[in-house]
């Protein structure tokens, strides 16, 4: 077959039938979209009085599919004109360590996996202080046409780059200075939010005996199902799933087991242990095939993630609880809420973050999943679907934050500082807010998960657990076990959150080696042995550092940096939309070039108003250095400020206020400075088209048959049985007619 002329990058092959829909299809589209629009209006039009969660569902789910089956195709078909017959790096490269070709089932499952940590289950949830209406809007919409967006494309540009990573083509395509403020940005940004994510684990698990050993347990059967497909039983995806989910629920049963045995004292590790035990996992996950733990522990996980959303979201259905928060909150307007401080522009897109666009998920669509993926024509379902899968966990945070009492939402929520220690003190505040609950009704919702207090846990993670616990229980063994359900929920989202640190810290290497090959030309070769041991060491010893200190000292290390996660993940994003948006315009496609420059404005205009607002408002709620200055009089004043208990944490917070403050100020600067020089790429390639210069790599054909979605359609399985293969697609082991 001859190659196609120029870069390749206007071969128009999806593979794809894009023919007109069939009667039958367009009643049953024409109903998904009246679904979606009945759930909206309901939810839109509802003026005080309590509606269903059921209708927030309603609408999440029908805009998905509509957005799925049309915007994500267009974007597929005629935006990426993405080409069945084009080798990926996986196939080309295949070396059984890095690029090894994946069954599109298991890599939706590590894809997955990998993007969705701590972000969709807290952010919406934290969000939720302004009613459930503006952050359900931002997280459908963002998803739809910008996370997604920006995932699915990455995805594609990485793919036809080699698998290189972001910051990398962010330097090949955009230009030397643009691209090392990008590697910068990019590589700092990433270590913050991987030391973020570990700290969430960290505290979820210690002195979880029960959540120590179920998690633990994945990481044996993972190398066991990896080994079972590579070697015992290859491209069994079905059987070997089934196992493993079955192995999988065994492990969680017998957690309890082990929580209420003599063993439970091993499993009970302290914040410090665990620390070690997770910079060693993040290392050796990192190192080791991807065959043989990663995929297949991500896979594994998904099961349960997945599973567990899905079950919530039919526990919804059939116990229509009401959501009880209102629409929008006073705090929408005022920007003083209890939670966290700010007006909903900007900081409610800021604080969702991942449920509808993430930076963070660039990075992988650009490490790991370039390398692995089949065909091109796979990014539509493992980038767009994955993150729409991301968003609907956003989505069931959201419900599950607000189906519970207002009270009790902002007594768990707010810090210690607000609602003060004791129910009483708890009451009162949040009657100040405009939310009435008793002393005796917060007593009793602590009593009831079995926990000796819920106020002031913050951090969105067991307001979640109480409105999964509230939901399951209602439907599956009444008050009786919704303790089960709260301690199940919780060890859910620490398994959630870990499968994004062990993918998080290969992506990290592959970031780095990929930036001292251009010092060093071995480390360009990311399997290349001396560079895979020495770059996984620095980015685990990076976030391992940061979380160490965060552990010991509560001011110190990754809290320190915490109040950046936001801001620099969504900075990410922009990065990430950036170079997506000059490679369009670098490969011709100027006429699509709206598709990611649209939300990349959208983003830049959110971040940058955040960054702005950080550094020079001279609220200390919300400013850094107006923060810095108020604990800097209170020192000269000899007089302490809560949080800090004395003068020496007084001198920490000032130090901290400082250093986020600066930091705010680089990101916004480096991030600038990436977006001028793409901007001036852009200019000199529409001017001068000649003049383009692309990195992506010569067309070579493809030898791998495999489907395109999840499901394979009836013209693939045919071309699937003519190559004699099996669902999973592979290499065509007979001639393809």
């Amino acid at each position: 077959m001859p190659e196609p002329e120029a870069t390749g990058t206007t071969r128009d092959t999806a593979g794809a039938s894009s023919g007109g829909l069939s009667p039958k299809s367009i009643a049953v589209w024409v109903l998904v979209a009246l679904i979606g629009a009945i759930g909206w209006g309901v939810l839109a039009l509802s003026r005080g009085e309590e509606i269903s969660a059921a209708w927030l569902l309603a609408a999440a789910l029908g805009s998905y599919a509509i957005g799925y089956r049309f915007y994500a195709r267009f974007i597929a078909e005629r935006v990426l004109r993405v080409d069945k017959t084009r080798a990926t790096p996986a196939e080309r490269l295949d070396n059984g360590v890095d690029f090894h070709p994946t069954d599109r089932r298991v890599l939706f499952g590590h894809h997955f996996a990998a993007v969705a940590g701590a972000g969709p289950l807290v952010g919406p949830v934290l969000a939720s202080q302004m009613g459930y209406l503006p952050g359900t809007i931002w997280i459908v919409a963002g998803v739809i046409f910008a996370g997604a967006v920006q995932d699915m494309v990455t995805l594609f540009f990485s793919t036809r780059r080699n698998g290189r990573s972001l910051g990398q083509m962010a330097r090949d395509e955009i230009g030397p200075v643009g691209g090392a403020a990008a590697l910068v940005a990019v590589f700092v940004i990433m270590i913050i939010l991987l030391a973020v994510l570990a700290l969430v684990i960290v505290n979820a698990l210690a002195d979880s005996p029960w959540g120590v050993f179920s998690i633990g347990m994945t990481i044996p059967i993972a190398l066991f199902m990896g080994f079972y497909l590579r070697v015992l039983r290859p491209g069994r995806i079905t059987e070997v799933s089934l196992i493993g989910v079955a192995l999988l629920l065994l492990a969680i049963v017998a957690g309890g087991w082990v929580a209420d045995s003599s063993l439970a004292g091993v499993f009970t590790l302290d914040k410090q242990t665990l620390v070690i035990w997770m910079v060693a996992y993040g290392f050796v996950a990192s190192v080791l095939p991807v065959w043989m733990l990663l995929a297949p522990r991500d896979y594994l996980s998904t099961f349960m993630k997945v599973g567990t959303i899905a079950l919530l979201a039919v526990g919804v259905v059939i116990a229509m609880p009401v959501l009880k928060m209102p629409s929008v909150t006073d705090f929408a307007s005022r920007g003083d809420g209890p939670v966290f401080s700010g007006s909903m522009f900007p900081f409610v897109f800021i604080t969702i973050a991942c449920g509808a666009l993430s930076g963070f998920h660039a990075l992988v669509s650009s490490g790991t999943t370039p390398k692995m993926i089949q065909k091109e024509t796979q990014v539509r379902v493992i980038g767009y679907g994955a993150m729409l899968t991301e968003s609907f966990v956003a989505v069931m945070a959201v419900i599950a934050a607000c189906i519970i009492e207002p009270g009790l939402f902002f007594a768990v929520n707010s810090p210690a500082g607000v609602v003060g220690a004791t129910v009483e003190s708890a009451s009162q505040a949040v009657t100040h807010f405009g939310f009435a609950i008793s002393p005796d009704a917060l007593a009793q919702a602590a009593k009831d998960v079995e926990e000796t207090t819920l106020l002031s846990r913050t951090g969105g993670a067991p307001t979640f657990a109480l409105g999964m616990s509230q939901i399951f229980s209602s439907v599956i063994g009444g008050a009786g076990m919704k303790a089960f359900w709260y301690h199940f929920a919780i060890m859910f989202e620490a398994l959630f959150i870990l499968t994004t640190v062990d993918a998080g810290t290969r992506v990290g290497r592959f970031m780095l080696q990929d930036t001292l090959g251009n010092v060093h030309k071995s480390f360009k070769d990311v399997s290349w042995k001396p560079g895979v041991w020495i770059a996984s060491a620095v980015v685990v010893g990076g976030w391992g550092y940061f979380l160490w200190v965060g552990v010991e000292d509560p001011l110190g290390g990754i809290n320190q940096l915490f109040p950046l996660f936001g801001i620099a993940n969504q900075l990410l994003a922009a990065v990430a939309l950036a170079v997506c948006t000059t490679l369009l315009v670098k490969s011709g496609r100027l006429k699509w070039a709206w598709v990611t420059g649209v939300p990349l404005a959208w983003d830049v205009a959110v971040t940058l108003t955040a960054s702005y607002q950080k550094v020079f408002s001279d609220n200390p709620k919300i400013g850094f250095f107006a923060q810095r200055d108020l604990y800097q009089n209170g020192i000269d004043a000899g007089k302490v400020i809560k949080p800090a208990k004395d003068l020496d944490q007084m001198y920490t917070v000032v130090t901290n206020a400082t250093v986020d403050g600066v930091l705010s100020v680089l990101f916004a600067l480096l991030i600038v400075i990436v977006l001028i020089d793409a901007a001036r790429t852009c200019v000199k390639a529409v001017r001068a088209p000649q003049t383009v210069t692309l990195t992506e790599v010569p067309w070579t054909e493809s030898k791998i048959v495999a489907p395109a979605g999840l499901i394979a359609t009836a013209e693939e399985r045919a071309e699937l049985a003519a190559a004699g293969l099996d669902s999973g697609g592979g290499k065509a082991k007979e001639p393809v007619a």
